[in-house]
């Protein structure tokens, strides 16, 4: 089999695998910042504000901040293990290597449905932008139904058809909705307090306290939500070792600097009553400058991340149900490669009306916390999946392509940092954080007593490591 392709199974019906195919490894460093970064940079047009109707614009700051902590210890984490463990999947083939079985299944669940409702929330910030140009434009009453639809199965198509051409327009987009912002930042004059920006007028104490502030942690997620989607990447990646500490740390660098001018740039404009609840704060901001230019940069640069976001969502969550098929976590037929394209195309097909229908619902802040609740999941698991590697291959006993420092100091603030955002899920959103722990539970319940015997144990390790007991 050529060097260009890794390995996996294109299968038929269930236990009936045919000819090797395999995902192609055409990547490099700058796809994997387009993914990552490209999956995330909307939640800095949208979504990260309903952190400043928790806490205040100084709560939202304090939560972008810590937040942007917890996220760097995912990026450090990630970057060490996906750089090692090159298997698409991520989180979930590492979870299949050093936990085991039905810790991988759910951390793959984790995956899939963390990008899956990002999508959906993505296809309802297009909709929800074109209602707003329609209405300034004198059309009321738009249906953004078609326009949605448009959208994910025009993506949907794009990364059936190969994963270069995906990533490179994911580059592009995502570059252009970075340079958008910057572009607003110049346009406010942060060097003139007071000529545009209003910061001195707008600041307010934290108007729910600290408890405000701790509620806030929820949405600063939305600041970053996805960079550790990179990993999806890595058995698509030239050189596994350099591509993804680089694309992902300089992704998580790129992350904090948008964050932080976006809060700065909104702050200075907007009202926190009002922050706290637009739909499109970064776009509203640019409306209150009264510059036609900077309007239509930033309503371009509001589409082209939302759409970067969805084109990575698609190919993140594609890439974790394939795995999953593969090694037969979920049947097997979902496993298949095209011959031609060399993408996993049952997976891309079969996610994308699930999508579609919680994009239908229209109810954009409860899809966003069913994405959070699935992505903090996956958060949680990954310090004791850090801590179980480094005591199971100690360093020095295999090749590691990147080693993050001051272990297990970040593992721990992971931990501590993922515990406490529960908590402040828990605060507004208990219902559906006790409905989704109870979904996880009766599926994983399902997978223990269905599923589990149609899993090949022996065939789970595919590393040329020296294998632990149990494998």
């Amino acid at each position: 089999m050529s060097d260009q392709t890794a390995n996996g199974n294109a299968a038929g019906a269930e236990g009936q695998p045919s000819e090797r195919v395999g995902l192609l490894r055409v990547l490099g460093p700058v796809h994997v910042w387009a993914l990552g970064v490209g999956i995330v940079l909307v939640g800095e047009f949208m979504g990260w504000n309903f952190s400043v109707g928790k806490g205040g614009a100084l709560g939202a700051l304090i939560a972008c901040w810590v937040i942007g902590l917890l996220y760097t210890c995912v990026a450090m984490i990630d970057s060490e293990v996906t750089s090692t463990v090159a298997a698409a999947g991520g989180q979930y083939a590492q979870a299949k290597h050093i936990m085991g079985p039905l810790m991988a299944f759910n951390v793959g669940l984790y995956l899939v449905m963390a990008y899956t409702m990002l999508e959906a929330a993505d296809a309802l910030i297009v909709g929800d932008l074109l209602i707003i140009l329609a209405e300034q434009t004198g059309y009321s009453g738009l249906d953004p139904k078609p326009f949605v639809i448009l959208i994910i199965a025009l993506l949907a198509l794009l990364n059936y058809r190969g994963v270069f051409m995906t990533l490179s327009l994911n580059f592009i987009i995502t570059a252009a909705a970075f340079t958008s912002i910057i572009i607003l930042f110049v346009g406010v004059q942060p060097w003139q307090p007071g000529a545009i920006l209003k910061h001195q007028d707008l600041l307010t104490d934290l108007p729910y306290g600290w408890i405000g502030v701790i509620a806030a942690f929820q949405f600063g997620i939305w600041y970053y939500l996805g960079i550790e989607g990179t990993c999806q990447a890595a058995e698509e990646v030239r050189s596994p070792s350099r591509s993804l500490p680089l694309g992902t740390m300089t992704g998580i660098m790129t992350l904090l600097i948008a964050a932080t001018l976006t809060w700065y740039i909104c702050s200075g404009l907007l009202p926190w009553e009002y922050l706290g609840q637009a739909i499109v704060p970064l776009y509203d901001a640019a409306r209150m400058t009264g510059s036609t230019t900077l309007q239509v940069f930033l309503f371009v640069g509001t589409m082209f991340a939302a759409t970067a976001s969805a084109n990575g969502c698609i190919n993140d969550a594609s890439r974790a149900w394939f795995s999953m098929g593969r090694d037969r976590y979920m049947p097997q037929w979902f496993g298949a490669v095209h011959p031609r394209y060399r993408t996993p195309y049952r997976s891309i097909l079969f996610l994308i009306p699930i999508a579609a229908s919680f994009a239908f619902t229209g109810l954009l802040d409860q899809v966003i916390t069913f994405s959070i609740l699935s992505g903090l999941l996956g958060y949680t698991f990954m310090p004791i999946n850090m801590i179980l590697f480094r005591k199971k291959w100690p360093l020095g006993t295999i090749r590691r392509g990147y080693v993050h420092p001051f272990h297990p100091l970040p593992a721990i603030v992971l931990m501590v940092l993922c515990i406490t955002t529960f908590f402040a899920t828990y605060l507004g959103f208990g219902t559906q954080l006790l409905a989704m722990m109870f979904f996880y539970v009766i599926v994983s319940l399902w997978f223990s007593m269905h599923r589990y015997k149609y899993v090949r144990r022996a065939d789970q390790f595919t590393m040329n490591w020296p294998k632990p007991e149990g494998y």
